[in-house]
């Protein structure tokens, strides 16, 4: 068992904002409870340990410090564009073909990338990776923990999410090899296209029996029209943001808007749509024409919508690091300050659809915490430990 006692809690779900003096007790990687009236001893007595047990338990005095559920990034590359390799740890973007729903994130995850030790170092417990977007249809996402060898013992949840992409990126990659797509108007119907054609794979299936042939293409679709897994749809202006929710909608289809830079100038448009925004990165220059308009404040204004927002870093466009840095500019340009913290926490874990494992400080959920010296989105505070599945996993020397 590891334990956590007289830490300032953060649970990002519940009545409290912030629990004093608060204990954590987590067993087999999973929070038995948190909150306060209870010791290490009144959690040892209900789960009957004996003595000669207890020897191998983990008791850590936070001293006071902030104690958070552990920090998600909801859009990245990390581990697919590598750090330091070049194009020789480039396995982003397959820009040979426009659709290819049926890659995966996990054949390309290097769980060892330098980028995985600077998350966990920054509090920073899991994550969602997949495709770049180069191609109209990228492929899938997965949502991992940062910690380990083996990308197959990180899994949260693979399939996590279809990468679709609009805009400029799909439209300069092909445009420049003198293919389709080369306008908006191709990047749409090509989508179109291909969910039609997937949607009459899904009723040729449904209506076949044991018998039936399976497309290894298509098959990458069930989970999207099932609406068990999302769209995860990358768009930065305006009218690419009303198109991914035109054709979202047409198929009645989960969605994510990632990225969404130009969300605050449509935000009442996007509250009524029922999708999600995951916004970022910010802390980027404005590099392309449809992120001229990116912002900060973006964040904050699609909050006081009502629309349910996470941040990203899209690393290594901004570094992984970064995170808890680009919540804090967005708390400084409009988004409350407890809203930032969920924003990186139980906004995240719930547009990702893992808020059942992970996000928040509650019984029956991974044993992924953090402990800080302040508030995390403060350039100044550091990481004292970070624990997964409720294993130490970094611990400052000054801790």
């Amino acid at each position: 068992m590891l334990f956590i006692a007289n830490g300032t809690l953060y649970p990002m779900t519940g009545g409290k904002e912030r629990v004093e003096r608060g204990s954590i007790a987590v067993e087999d990687g999973k929070i038995l409870r948190a909150g306060t009236g209870f010791s290490y001893e009144d959690i040892c007595t209900a789960l009957h340990r004996p003595e000669g047990a207890r020897e191998k338990d983990t008791y850590i005095d936070a001293g006071g410090n902030w104690v958070m559920p552990g920090i998600i990034e909801s859009h990245c590359h990390m581990g697919i564009t590598e750090e330091k390799k070049g194009m020789e740890g480039d396995d982003c973007n397959e820009m040979v073909d426009p659709i290819t729903p049926q890659l995966r994130a996990i054949d390309a995850i290097n769980s060892m990338d330098a980028a995985f030790d600077d998350a966990v170092r920054a509090g920073i417990t899991s994550a969602m990776i997949g495709p770049g977007s180069s191609n109209v249809v990228g492929g899938q996402f997965a949502f991992v923990k940062t910690k380990g060898r083996r990308i197959d013992d990180l899994i949260v949840r693979a399939p996590a999410a279809m990468k679709v992409a609009f805009g400029e990126n799909p439209k300069v990659n092909y445009g420049d090899q003198d293919k389709s797509p080369s306008t908006r108007m191709a990047i749409a119907a090509m989508l179109r296209e291909e969910l039609t054609c997937a949607r009459a794979y899904q009723r040729k299936k449904n209506q076949a029996g044991d018998d039936f042939e399976e497309d290894f293409h298509y098959e990458a679709w069930l989970p999207v029209l099932d609406r068990k897994i999302p769209l995860k749809a990358h768009v930065h202006r305006a009218d690419d943001i009303f198109t991914a929710i035109r054709i979202a909608e047409e198929f009645g289809l989960c969605m994510t808007l990632d990225h969404c830079s130009e969300g605050h100038m449509i935000a009442e448009e996007i509250k009524a749509s029922g999708f999600p925004a995951i916004v970022g990165p910010d802390l980027a220059s404005r590099s392309k024409i449809e992120v001229q308009n990116m912002a900060f404040k973006t964040a904050g204004v699609l909050n006081a919508h009502g629309v349910k927002v996470a941040i990203t870093t899209d690393h290594p466009v901004s570094i992984i690091a970064s995170l808890p840095l680009c919540a804090g500019l967005a708390v400084k340009a409009g988004l409350p300050l407890m809203e930032g913290l969920r924003a990186i926490t139980i906004y995240a874990a719930q547009i990702c659809g893992v808020d059942d494992r992970v996000g928040s400080l509650e019984t029956g959920k991974d044993g992924d915490i953090v402990i800080f010296d302040g508030n995390p989105m403060e350039i100044f505070t550091h990481t004292l430990m970070t624990i997964i599945d409720g294993k130490i996993v970094y611990r400052n020397t000054h801790f």
